[in-house]
């Protein structure tokens, strides 16, 4: 497969998954989606993004050797929002590397703050928080103080989440 030119081929749900089949648990394969999702061809990375974090929600070891280019790029200024929604998708699927942790959930709670961030982005912050929660309960209090300060302000997929993430909290 020119897996570049599948990607560039349609934007479909039908696509991203026939990337992801055609990646199954090769790691090799990942590696090539990964270097087009890092790559400089806004269109390669925007239409790699999904198939990347359903890759990963598959076979979550396929990201672990890139973890560090990933949050880096998830770090940078300007970030196309279906590509950070992605990424931070990916990470409420699997176990972030210990070193990195705090990195993480830094981003998340910006995220969770920020009145310009997309619900999706906010929502999946959300589970990544409470994932870390469970390891890290001292945050268990920020996380649900933050929750209800932005009830109000926010939209139905972010209350949706923040209800079910508050039943475990208390």
């Amino acid at each position: 497969m020119n897996l570049r030119d599948t990607l560039l081929a349609e934007h479909s749900k039908a696509q991203a998954d026939k990337v992801v089949q055609w990646i199954g648990s090769n790691q090799q394969r990942f590696d090539q989606l990964f270097t087009l999702f890092t790559s400089d061809e806004y269109k390669v990375v925007q239409r790699a993004a999904w198939p990347l974090s359903y890759a990963v929600a598959a076979h979550p070891a396929l990201v672990q050797k890139h973890f560090a280019k990933l949050l880096r790029y998830l770090k940078q200024p300007n970030l196309h929002d279906a590509v950070k929604r992605n990424l931070v998708r990916l990470l409420q699927d699997m176990d972030i590397p210990k070193k990195y942790q705090g990195d993480v959930m830094n981003l998340c709670f910006d995220y969770i703050i920020s009145p310009k961030e997309k619900p999706a982005v906010k929502a999946f912050s959300l589970t990544v928080l409470q994932n870390l929660s469970r390891q890290y309960p001292e945050i268990k209090n920020e996380l649900r103080t933050i929750i209800e300060t932005q009830w109000d302000n926010e939209s139905p997929a972010f209350r949706s989440r923040a209800r079910k993430i508050l039943k475990e909290l208390k």
